[in-house]
This record gives C-alpha cells, structure tokens and sequence, in this order.
C-alpha cells in the first residue's frame, strides 16, 4: 500500500522529513528553516531482537538485517480497525505517511521459508508515563494562545509525560497554570536530549500544500485556524480558553476602559474603512470610555503603505510582556480589534471580544457573538483553499488586488455595523449586571 505508508529504507537513511511543506510560511524547507525539533534518526524504543519503535514521524518500526530471513511489518490503526501499512523487508525503517495522532498498533513477524510465521513484536499505542512532544514553533501569539489548549487536553486524556515545546515569550503564560505540563523551548529540548527518548512527538501548525493530509487530518482552512490542533492530536474539537496565570492581576486603571488593537501583520487583516477607527473612538469617549491601544506598534506597514494608531485614543503601545498585555485585557469592559493575536489574548483573558474581520470566516477564529463581517463583499479569502496565503506579500488580495475592489471585505465594513454592535453588548453586560 505504497499511497498510504512508506517502505522500508536502509538503516541510516533519515526519514526524508524536511521535504514537507513549512507551517509558517507555506513554502519548502529547502528554502525556510524547518522550526520544528527532528526526530532521532532512529526510533527511540527498544524491542527484542534489535527491532526499534517509536511514534515520532508518524509510527515508526527498524528492523536489522538478518542472513537469509525477512521480516513482515504490519501497521494498523487501532480505531478504525484499517491496516494500513503490511510488507515483508529485509531490513530498514518503516514509517507511516500519517504524521498526526493516530493509535497505531505495530506487528512484527519472523519469516523464514518453508516455515511457519512467527510473531517477534507487538505494541498498541500506549503513552503511559513516556515522554510526549507537542510542538507549537511559531512565535505568532494568536497560534500559540490558539493551539495550547488542546495540548493541554492531550495532556488530561492520555497519561504521558506531556513537554510542550514552545517560544519562551510563552512560558511564564501557562506554567503556573498547567503544573502536570512540562515547558521547554526548542534550545532547552535539543540541550536536554528530548527527541532522543520521546515515545511520539506531534508537530501543530498549519500545513498550506499539504494535499495528501499526511500531518493534518483535513485542511485547517475547513476547520478553523484553532480546532486544526484538534484533529492533529485527537481530541475534542470543543473550544477551550487557555488558563492564564501571571503576577500582577490588579486593575491598571480606575476608570472604565476598552482597549483596542488596530495593527495587523498584512494588510489584508486590517480594518481598512479609512474613518472606521476615527467614529469609533469618538463613540466609546462619546459613552464615558477611555480608550486604550495596546498594539506593540504605534506604527506598522511596508512599502508606500503604513498604517497609524487611531486618533484620540491613550497610547500604551511598546513591546510590552504578554502579562502586561493580559492584565489590561482581564479588567477592560471589551477588546476591539481585528483578527490577530491580541484579540485571541483578549478572549483567553475572559473579555468581551468585538473582531471585525473579512479575510476570514467566523469559523476560522474562536466563537464570539459579537463577530462583525460585511457578507455583500468579498469575504473568506484565507479559507479558500483555492488561494495560498503569501506571507510575504503584504499587500495580499488573491481575488481583487490591483482594483478598485481591494480590501472590500474590511472596508465596506461600516462604522455604524460596529457601533451598532458595541452598543448591543454594552446592553448585554448591564443586564447582566443588573440580574
């Protein structure tokens, strides 16, 4: 079954791992670093008679050479009950093409002529007090606060020895919160050895050409930017805020406040009606507000095109820690913003959040009942598998870039559909207050 499982290679030849499509950036390795931890050479688990196992690239089984006696290798996926993978081999290492969760069961079998086949080798997917990788290598706040919390589910449903691998921005984000998870960054895993004695790994990310679905089950875009962790590890696709626990949880201000972030990191994921921000602030001063912008950028663009803090709001931007930034979020009556990594730090927060957004579609962010977007334009562009997303591309707009139309799914969104909007929630958070 050479479309569904890999055959044997020769002892020494590493899984040709590199050559799959990049999470970050949709291009081949060969041309952007590969962020994620490769595996050992070898499968890390022993077996009797020099068979080696392990759940690091997919299922993984080596076998040694042996004069005149072949091996027959069969891996089957234990809940669907389909055996994906069966062959005789002399030697070698044998990998599934799946590479996300799967409860593999590994079969190995003595074959000699002329005599009857002998079972060497068995193992069911059993993680039980073994080291787990679950890997999240972008440094992008929005994917991480996004991913977490199934790898945190991961943790509760199997008893392994869960180590998230992640950007040390994100560390003292959820170690106090998740006590049973280990943290390292990728330096840290390498230093310690890890790759060399996880029982499996599994890489999060968001695998743009992967057509075949060998390290996604379906394709993120049809299941949102969050629940593809989900499929990848096998858990529940219910949505889950991540525990936040940072030192200082006091209120930044006495006054009420609603902070606001208008940057975004293409242009296409900006709320791009030219007066949107300006009637907006006006209207939530206009209702007793202060207005706070917590964007790290007070300024950001490329090119001939840059994009400004909105007018009139108090300016709080800067590289500030993510504590700091969840402090002012934990306390602020609602988060505005666009789909980005503020508005999912607003939402694991707890607060109230008002995403205007066209280039995606409501699936593809958490749920919120105050989501906002224009369904007469052209809308949901990053969801469409039919168009690739360029990160390098600022100025983005797969459908109508150089016409008049550019930028419709963001800047046909009024500012009285967002006012209209905040002014619904406001009604809800008094009703609340009142009962």
């Amino acid at each position: 079954m050479p479309d569904i499982a890999e055959s044997a290679e020769p002892e020494g030849k590493l899984h040709q791992a590199a050559k799959e499509t990049s999470a970050v950036s949709g291009v081949p390795k060969s041309v952007t670093e590969n962020p994620y931890l490769l595996p050992a050479p070898m499968p890390t688990q022993e077996g009797p008679n020099g068979i080696r196992f392990d759940y690091t690239d997919g299922a993984r089984v080596f076998v040694p050479l042996r004069e005149g006696r072949k091996w027959r290798v069969t891996l089957t996926d234990t809940d669907s009950a389909t055996v994906v993978y069966r062959a005789e081999v002399d030697q070698g290492l044998v990998a599934s093409s799946k590479k996300y969760f799967v409860r593999f069961s590994l079969r190995v079998e003595d074959v000699v002529p002329g005599e009857p086949d002998r079972l060497v080798h068995a193992h069911d997917y059993d993680p039980t007090g073994r080291i787990v990788l679950i890997q999240l290598p972008v440094g992008t706040l929005g994917d991480v606060l996004a991913w977490f919390p199934y790898a945190a589910k991961f943790a509760r449903v199997h008893p392994a020895r869960v180590v998230c691998v992640l950007s040390e921005v994100f560390i003292p984000l959820f170690q106090n919160a998740y006590p049973d998870i280990t943290f390292r960054t990728r330096q840290q895993a390498e230093a310690e050895g890890l790759p060399r004695r996880a029982y499996a790994s599994y890489r999060l990310g968001l695998f743009f050409n992967d057509t075949a679905c060998d390290h996604q089950p379906t394709d993120f875009r049809f299941v949102g930017l969050h629940k593809t962790a989900a499929y990848i590890l096998g858990v529940s696709q219910d949505e889950e805020r991540p525990r936040l626990v940072f030192d200082d949880e006091s209120r930044p201000i006495e006054e009420p406040y609603v902070c606001i972030a208008a940057q975004a990191s293409s242009q296409c994921k900006y709320w791009n009606n030219p007066h949107g921000w300006r009637d907006v602030v006006a209207f939530l001063k206009g209702r007793g507000y202060r207005v706070i912008c917590i964007d790290r950028e007070a300024v950001y663009g490329s090119g001939i095109v840059w994009n400004y803090m909105p007018w009139g709001v108090e300016d709080q931007t800067g590289n500030r820690p993510l504590a700091e930034r969840a402090r002012w979020l934990k306390h602020a009556e609602f988060f505005i913003g666009a789909s980005s990594g503020l508005a999912w730090l607003a939402w694991a927060a707890g607060c109230p959040v008002v995403m205007i957004s066209g280039f995606t579609h409501p699936t593809n962010e958490f749920h919120t009942p105050w989501r906002i977007i224009n369904w007469h334009t052209c809308n949901s562009c990053w969801n469409d598998p039919t168009h690739q997303f360029d990160h390098k591309d600022f100025l983005w707009c797969p459908r109508h870039a150089g016409t008049s139309r550019q930028f419709e799914c963001s800047r046909l969104i009024a500012s009285e559909q967002v006012t209209r909007m905040v002014e619904t929630l406001i009604r809800v958070k008094a009703a609340e207050v009142a009962s």
